[in-house]
């Protein structure tokens, strides 16, 4: 069972039965996609390329690919976006979100529906942006050197620990291209000590409200 709840920047989450847990921050759903993911991932990578190409672990209440295909009408970037999530919300819960309206993209919600209604099928939300929701387990992925950027928004290690460990996030890197770049809200030290084992290089930069640092990787 899914509860919408209010998070301090006026953004809704939800608060999840199954798992204990909130899919946001308290502190701000929309301010923590920003950070976390806008800013650290996809502009980061946006100064050196036009072309991306995108995974999505935890696809949840599909605020960042939603900011995602906003900023990529924004900056003119060419993406295609796959969300993986192996617990899809319902649409009733999706039409209670109020990300549109305070992203002031009140015309581009009918995009935002879609990406909840489309499941294993790729949607053209735009010419720039390609989108396909894969509902799944994350230990299914199987993908080689085929992404530029991971967003990491899965539960916390807490929550799902497994998803946390070298094997899961080995699979991570295969999945990413040479330079390819992982962020998450996570900054666990002995989380950024597995992706190190596995080759990666680790930068601990400012957090989103609430969290003092987040961690990116990139891969080498």
């Amino acid at each position: 069972m899914a509860t919408i709840i209010k998070t301090e920047d006026g953004s809704n989450s939800i608060q999840s039965a199954q798992f204990e847990a909130t899919y946001h921050s308290i502190h701000g759903a929309i301010q923590e996609t920003q950070t976390v993911f806008i800013e650290a991932a996809l502009k980061h990578k946006a100064t050196t390329q036009n072309e991306l190409s995108i995974l999505e672990i935890g696809f949840g209440t599909g605020l960042n690919a939603f900011m995602t295909y906003l900023e990529a009408l924004k900056l003119e970037l060419q993406i295609h976006y796959t969300g993986v999530e192996a617990y899809p919300i319902s649409e009733a819960i999706a039409k209670q979100l109020n990300y549109a309206e305070l992203l002031n993209a009140q015309d581009k919600e009918q995009q935002f529906l879609n990406m909840h209604a489309q499941t294993n099928e790729w949607l053209e939300c735009a010419p720039n942006f390609k989108f396909y929701k894969q509902v799944g387990q994350f230990e299914d992925i199987t993908a080689q050197n085929q992404f530029d950027i991971i967003y990491y928004d899965a539960f916390a290690p807490s929550v799902q620990p497994e998803l946390w460990e070298t094997t899961m996030l080995t699979q991570m890197y295969q999945a990413l291209k040479p330079k390819g770049v992982l962020t998450t809200y996570c900054a666990k030290g002995v989380f950024k000590r597995r992706l190190k084992e596995i080759g990666f290089d680790i930068e601990a930069i400012p957090g989103p409200i609430g969290k003092r640092e987040m961690t990116r990787a990139t891969k080498k």
